[in-house]
């Protein structure tokens, strides 16, 4: 078990962070790497908890992986991968569910346990199992395992009735060495989407359309290994800049792809904070107001459900009253009563969280419940007054490379 991260309040964040590679790109190019042949060596992954357990499962299942000294991570699979994930491993990680489409497009058969990760909310797998079946593998979801085999796959036509980003990424996966033209309808657009496809199209696949709601996939007969630099991640970037704002500090965020942050930066602005592109990255300035905003949680390009928790604790101590509602997952507010320990005047209603802003939060002992929650409650912490014992502190270095040590090069008081 971790320590806890104790954080002393009131201090402005100053200076300059250089954002990580994006945790959720990571994972799915990583899982992606199953269906390469020879060696993937990928650039700007970050080293957390869920990187390092989806290294242990892929290792479990043959696969060789070797961290540079410059911070890359070679790959190598062989092409007799084990094709079932271990129980202890993957119940503590979401994205192990991505090797279902890696291990049934190299494999032509996959034995998953159904994934753990954080308890936010239902992500039920109907959606992954609907689209391989339309492809042609025979998929079952029986004892806690999804057993995907395939003695033949076919592309097809895949409609999506929500645009998961999950399925998306399943189904491009296994699309790219099945022959035929497979075409996912209502697809997610998620920045990760976009990353997995131009990794994909840079060992050898053919897809088109990722960013928009319609994708096609070529089948090819093999992919051929490379080397490819991950995304920066837009969360830990808005993390930040929340952080930033919520202490009416002063801090350039830097390795962002702004385009990425838009409905992040929109929302930040409307609280008060001035916001500009740097050649460095983004300058967020807060000034020491923060005005009330209205959020609703969307898919992409809509407000990410990733920065909610983050937002609720910002808006605590706005001048006025805010709405959050929240469209994607339904545990996302068990960071409420947490924030309420500090001060925080928040009520929850069905999707839906009125935020009565109060003039300071006060430092006190609380506990993470989920990735951002924890990251959540260190925004908390931050512009309350005393100390904030935040407890298991796990879940923020899940998501967070070096979390602790960057607030600190920012001026914040953490150990």
């Amino acid at each position: 078990m971790d320590e806890p991260l104790v954080i002393e309040g009131g201090r402005p964040l100053r200076g300059s962070v250089r954002v990580s590679g994006a945790k959720n790109a990571s994972l799915v190019i990583m899982a992606a790497c199953v269906l390469v042949q020879g060696e993937t060596v990928l650039e700007n992954i970050p080293r957390i908890r869920d990187v390092e357990v989806l290294g242990a499962i892929l290792t479990s299942l043959g696969a060789r992986l070797t961290w540079g000294e410059d911070g890359s991570l070679s790959i190598t699979v062989p092409d007799n991968i084990g094709v079932e994930t271990p129980y202890d491993l993957a119940k503590r990680l979401r994205a192990s569910n991505l090797l279902l489409g890696s291990l049934l497009g190299k494999r032509r058969e996959a034995r998953i346990c159904l994934p753990g990760g954080c308890d936010i909310g239902s992500r039920p797998m109907d959606l992954h199992l609907k689209g391989l079946a339309a492809l042609g593998a025979d998929v079952r979801l029986e004892h806690g395992f999804v057993e995907a085999r395939a003695g033949r796959l076919t592309g097809s036509r895949v409609y999506l009735d929500f645009p998961s980003v999950g399925a998306t990424e399943n189904i491009m996966m296994v699309a790219t060495l099945t022959p035929g033209q497979t075409i996912i309808e209502n697809a997610a657009k998620e920045p990760e989407i976009v990353d997995l496809a131009n990794f994909l199209n840079a060992v050898g696949a053919r897809v088109r359309g990722a960013g928009t709601d319609v994708i096609r996939v070529e089948g090819v007969s093999e992919l051929r290994g490379t080397r490819y630099a991950v995304i920066p991640d837009r969360i830990e970037a808005g993390t930040f800049m929340a952080a930033a704002v919520a202490t009416g500090g002063d801090v350039v965020v830097g390795n962002v792809i702004p385009t990425h942050l838009y409905p992040i930066i929109a929302k930040l602005q409307e609280t008060g904070a001035t916001i500009v592109e740097v050649p460095e990255g983004l300058r967020v300035i807060g000034n020491g107001e923060i005005m009330p905003v209205d959020i609703k949680t969307l898919p992409y390009p809509g407000f990410p459900t990733d920065m909610q928790s983050q937002m609720l604790a910002l808006l605590s101590v706005a001048r006025g009253t805010s709405m959050v509602v929240e469209n994607v997952f339904e545990n996302r507010f068990a960071v409420v009563d947490e924030l309420s320990r500090m001060g925080a005047r928040i009520k929850v209603e069905g999707h839906t969280a009125v935020v009565e802003g109060v003039p300071r939060l006060c430092g006190t002992k609380v506990k993470a419940t989920d990735l951002r929650a924890g990251a959540a409650l260190a925004v908390a912490a931050l512009m309350a007054e005393g100390v904030t014992e935040i407890d298991n502190s796990h879940y923020v270095y899940r998501g967070y490379e070096r979390f602790a040590e960057k607030l600190r090069s920012l001026g914040a008081a953490v150990r």
